[in-house]
């Protein structure tokens, strides 16, 4: 921004209203000022005679009445003689009337309207005008007097000078509307500054929400009035916004602690019933959903610590320092199952984010991935632009297409391969989808090739500065 415009302040304006309507009529003002100034010095407009060259003519008005005092006859005949003498390309001519403002003889403007119109509103001697018609500058009038009879005498000069700017300016509505736009545009781009600044402040804030970040920002609260009453509005729904989220979670927490209260009771019973009554398989089912609901419950309770401390917790991370050791890990836990895991190396990128979320963000899909492979898991990277694209495929039975946007909902199981026989809690999934909406990102799934699963996860990068 400008250091001239910064300067520009209306600090009784508070209003986004007022100070439009102010810089509209301001600018108008200025604009009207100037061309009004403009035309009061163009020279084509008649105005007063300067002292300096109303002294000069003076003089002369009085040595050509002392010649005249020296000389026999009627004034007009002697005035006569005088314009006549006057060289027909001299830069100097003399006009002259009778006191009403008839013209005596013609002569070099004797009988051109310019002569007449000049002196039918310049009559008055105690206030001679000047005024530019063409080449000549015609001044006047001033007394002359041969003793007996007076007349108005009028002098045109030749204008040698070229037109002042402005006059060229005046004279031309491409140019005068081009200077009114240079005018006006300081006040302008002060205005669209003074309107951009506190909407760009609230697009920064609302972007930040939509990528998880509950964050209240005061200076949103600055600016004209409209604004600053939008951002108190905006960081009230964003205080709002951090209370529901933590309530829910808190909640979710809560239930998920308590839950685990009477489910230490049954397995407890449970043992005590397989140790009085001995090995059953209906106390082996009671033990199994028992356990299966333990780890339903430390997921549940994993994903609200998560969520509740996402948009709290967040920095940037290069991919290596971020996924490295899980890519290294999971083709070790491949290998021990037999199967084959390959890895692209990562990009030299940067995500910015909760650090444990983003792992467990692709954790989950990569383990998926292992869990139901037949041999091979594959994952890739990409970037483009400002996003990365993370893609893991297995090839192991895939889900029915119908089911490919169920599959990331909380507790949804598919009826093949991927089933209840896994001993998973259907949650892996929904972290995953969870974490890709909280950091502005998606999570898509789709079948390859191989008819296995493909789970594709876009991340927004960081730009490097």
């Amino acid at each position: 921004m400008p250091s001239f415009l910064s300067k520009i302040t209306f600090p009784r304006i508070k209003s986004l209203y007022g100070r439009i309507f102010a810089t509209f009529w301001l600018t108008l003002l200025l604009v009207l000022i100037a061309v009004l100034a403009a035309q009061h010095s163009d020279p084509r407009q008649q105005r007063s005679l300067p002292d300096a060259v109303k002294a000069k003519y003076t003089e002369l008005a009085e040595d050509i009445s002392q010649d005249l005092t020296r000389k026999h006859g009627s004034l007009q005949s002697k005035l006569k003689k005088i314009q006549k003498k006057q060289p027909e390309r001299a830069p100097r001519k003399l006009y002259f009337t009778g006191l009403e403002g008839e013209m005596l003889f013609n002569g070099h403007h004797g009988s051109s309207r310019v002569l007449k119109n000049f002196t039918s509103v310049a009559d008055n001697p105690e206030a001679p005008m000047q005024r530019l018609y063409g080449r000549w500058m015609l001044a006047g009038p001033f007394v002359v007097s041969d003793g007996d009879e007076q007349a108005l005498m009028y002098v045109g000069k030749l204008w040698r000078e070229a037109p002042p700017f402005y006059v060229q300016i005046l004279d031309r509505p491409f140019q005068l509307l081009l200077v009114t736009m240079v005018v006006s545009t300081p006040f302008l781009l002060w205005l669209a500054w003074a309107v951009s600044r506190p909407a760009r402040r609230l697009q920064q804030a609302a972007e930040r929400v939509a990528e998880g970040r509950f964050e209240l920002d005061p200076s949103l609260e600055q600016g004209p009035q409209e604004f600053r009453q939008a951002g108190a509005s905006f960081n009230q729904m964003v205080t709002a916004l951090n209370q529901m989220v933590s309530g829910q979670q808190r909640l979710l927490s809560d239930i998920s602690h308590e839950l685990r209260s009477p489910l230490t009771r049954l397995r407890m019973a449970n043992a005590l019933a397989i140790r009085k009554q001995g090995e059953s398989a209906d106390l082996a089912r009671i033990d199994t959903e028992a356990e299966r609901m333990e780890q339903m419950i430390a997921d549940l309770l994993s994903l609200s610590r998560m969520q509740l401390n996402s948009h709290a917790e967040r920095d940037v991370f290069s991919l290596d320092d971020l996924w490295l050791t899980l890519m290294e890990d999971a083709e070790f836990e491949a290998s021990q199952c037999d199967k084959r895991f390959s890895y692209q190396p990562l990009p030299n990128a940067n995500i910015e984010g909760n650090g444990p979320l983003l792992c467990s963000a692709l954790e989950n899909v990569v383990r998926n991935a292992i869990k139901y492979a037949n041999r091979q898991i594959n994952v890739m990277f990409a970037v483009e632009g400002r996003s990365l694209f993370v893609e893991v495929s297995d090839d192991g039975d895939g889900v029915p297409p119908e089911m490919l946007e169920d599959i990331f909902r909380p507790f949804y199981r598919v009826s093949t391969a991927r089933d209840r026989i896994s001993g998973g809690t259907g949650l892996g999934l929904a972290i995953t989808d969870s974490a890709m909406r909280q950091h502005n990102g998606r999570a898509e799934a789709l079948l390859n090739e191989k008819g296995g699963l493909t789970i594709r996860l876009i991340f927004s990068l960081v730009t490097h500065s």
